[in-house]
């Protein structure tokens, strides 16, 4: 289980990650629309900086602070983790580009930046909420003096060996999201390990005969089209329609 200290850590990071990527999109958003009363991008001799060069070097200083300083709690532990949490929303908010070697904020293939942040959200959320990974923490009894039995613990790991393959089968599966947060609500990763794979996924060119390839696709086609239709919505609210 997490500490108190490190939930409290935890807490500023999220809040410091989540507070930065609402600010740097409304930031573009109004740069892309040419608001004139808006300072506009940061350029140095003629180079457009981008965002994720500053996250870079919060991230270092941060990380490095972090790691230096001692004691359970302080102000700098905590302004630490916050900026550690900027640093890594103004990264990955130009993931895709640093995926792609190019400037494909505002296209489609851009959208793999949202992703990104959407989904340390929901981890980091989790994590908050008192999920533990593969729910470890729930199969673990204590005995009377409030300590971990061999046994019990034996028995929590002959737990999360099962969940930990549900995850990997998810991912084999194709299922990135339902795999990640698979790892903090086990029966996310139990449902996808069952459900047909995603055409393409390692496991649908391991172990499907082309009609079990094309029974999947049908399958991919109808559901998928349901939820991306959904996720592209809330991506289009929180970072801004992309380009043509």
């Amino acid at each position: 289980m997490l500490s108190r200290h490190a939930e409290l850590r935890l807490l500023f990071f999220f809040t410091g990650f989540v507070a930065t990527f609402l600010i740097i999109r409304v930031s573009v958003r109004l740069i892309r629309a040419n608001v004139r009363w808006w300072p506009g991008n940061v350029s140095a001799g003629g180079v457009h900086i981008h965002h994720m060069v500053f996250g870079v070097v919060l991230m270092v200083l941060s990380g490095v602070t972090g790691a230096v300083l001692d004691g359970e709690v302080t102000g700098w532990r905590l302004a630490a983790a916050a900026a550690f949490g900027v640093g890594t929303a103004l990264v990955l908010d130009e993931f895709a580009l640093i995926l792609h070697l190019d400037d494909v904020y505002w296209s489609r293939q851009g959208r793999v930046s949202v992703d990104a942040i959407f989904l340390v959200v929901g981890l980091s959320g989790l994590l908050l909420l008192g999920a533990r990974p593969l729910g470890f923490d729930t199969v673990i009894v204590l005995n009377g003096s409030g300590e971990r039995t061999r046994l019990t613990t034996v028995l929590g790991y002959l737990y999360v060996a099962p969940m930990l393959c549900f995850v990997v089968i998810t991912l084999l599966k194709g299922k990135i999201w339902s795999g990640v947060l698979g790892l903090l609500v086990p029966v996310l990763a139990i449902v996808g390990s069952i459900r047909l794979a995603r055409p393409g996924s390692p496991w649908a060119r391991w172990f499907y005969a082309p009609v079990g390839c094309e029974r999947a696709l049908r399958r991919d086609t109808e559901i998928r089209a349901r939820v991306m239709r959904i996720k592209t919505s809330a991506q289009d609210l929180v970072a801004g329609r992309p380009d043509e």
